[in-house]
């Protein structure tokens, strides 16, 4: 990796990043949970959280044509179900969040807009099928020139090859592409190992694990830093 090369394209992660602005989705919830008055522990929400997520990764749950909304509510009723507790919360939690969403997919879009004038742009995601559907919802289908979705190639981070396939597809140089994530382990250790130069966005991590703020070429606590990176 060479971070003194000019960077001519960038791989931004989709979930955590354009969508939460850095914040690890199990604290998205968690705190909505909180907000909304649920009686359980925080230990009690990241079983519920982490028995969903192996759920959805297993069973054809989201439908390629889910929108992002529907997506969110499946995952909150399922969590409410393993939690055992009253269907009372799920409306509370899910406009919630879906508020908190859509302002920070408009911010983000608006930083992307004014990259896409000048840098080519793909998209690399671990997400369920229904990507391009998602993408449409918040107005970004105009602006990746690529969507490497990780159910679509059956490749997932934090491996490696989907970065590189990333890169092949914006027919560029490794070291010529940044790669914009909110994951160490997920973006920016893969992408380095495929040479390409890291931005870290830096924000609430999940369970409060410790990051190695050594390992990304540059760090930003909000997306529209990544204009401050290349001026």
């Amino acid at each position: 990796m060479n971070r003194n090369a000019p960077i001519k394209g960038f791989l931004f992660d989709y979930g955590g990043t354009l969508d939460t602005g850095g914040c690890h989705w199990g604290k998205m919830l968690w705190h909505a949970y909180l907000r909304a008055g649920v009686p359980i522990s925080e230990q009690q929400f990241i079983e519920a959280y982490i028995h969903t997520e192996r759920m959805l990764g297993k069973n054809a749950i989201v439908q390629h044509n889910d929108t992002f909304r529907e997506t969110l509510s499946k995952k909150i009723r399922l969590q409410l179900d393993y939690l055992k507790s009253t269907e009372s919360y799920h409306s509370v939690i899910l406009d919630d969040l879906y508020l908190q969403v859509r302002l920070q997919t408009s911010h983000s879009r608006e930083v992307l807009h004014q990259l896409k004038e000048h840098f080519s742009l793909a998209l690399v995601s671990n997400f369920y099928g229904n990507m391009e559907t998602v993408l449409h919802e918040f107005g970004f289908d105009d602006i990746f020139l690529h969507v490497i979705e990780s159910a679509v190639v059956g490749i997932r981070k934090p491996d490696p090859r989907i970065f590189l396939m990333g890169v092949e597809k914006l027919g560029l140089a490794p070291e010529n592409v940044a790669v914009v994530g909110d994951s160490i382990k997920k973006d920016m250790i893969p992408a380095q190992q495929t040479g390409c130069q890291t931005v870290w966005l830096k924000g609430e991590s999940w369970m409060d694990e410790s990051q190695d703020e050594s390992v990304p070429d540059y760090i930003i606590t909000d997306i529209n830093d990544v204009i401050n990176i290349i001026e």
